[in-house]
């Protein structure tokens, strides 16, 4: 019979990069007036000083979607979707070309390229309308961001691994 590690917990130290990320919701949440200097301030010293996930879960619980939002509205963020958009649009166009070229080198006499092409625009339509009200999906279907530094969490109570504004790589632990 195996007995647990004396003196251990199922805690889990938090790493540089999830102190980071709190930091900068911290600063966008600072810069909308949602907290004051001097509250700001106060948190981005416990923010530094926390050891454990679960000691950055409180510092941004009180803003709005976990303040995961404020990511959304970062001159980065909205700069790293627009490229992505703009990725897609060109792909989106070099697809269309090679579809209607196959048409014309296959003398069909119905346009049969039609429906990937209908496909094609629906994808990029809803990611210009992601781009474009992206903000709502920082909140995510849980009322707080559907990923974070383990401190947010999904169905199943599971952790999920952190992310920022570039994407996002939820996974249960």
């Amino acid at each position: 019979m195996s007995t647990p590690w004396e003196g251990g917990s199922d805690r889990v130290r938090t790493s540089d990069s999830e102190r980071e990320e709190v930091a900068t919701i911290l600063r966008a949440a600072v810069t909308e007036g949602r907290l004051t200097l001097e509250e700001g301030d106060e948190r981005l010293a416990r923010t530094y000083a926390a050891k454990f996930r679960e000691d950055l879960g409180p510092l941004t619980a009180d803003l709005p979607g976990g303040g995961r939002e404020a990511l959304w509205r970062t001159p980065e963020a909205l700069t790293a979707m627009r490229r992505r958009l703009r990725l897609h649009g060109a792909g989106a166009l070099v697809l269309a070309g090679v579809l209607v070229g196959l048409w014309v080198l296959s003398g069909a006499h119905f346009f049969w390229p039609l429906l990937p092409l209908i496909f094609i625009a629906i994808s990029l339509r809803r990611h210009a309308r992601f781009v474009r009200y992206g903000a709502w999906w920082a909140r995510g279907p849980w009322g707080g961001a559907p990923w974070g530094p383990g401190f947010t969490r999904g169905p199943g109570n599971s952790p999920r691994e952190p992310c920022g504004p570039g994407g996002w790589r939820g996974r249960g632990a």
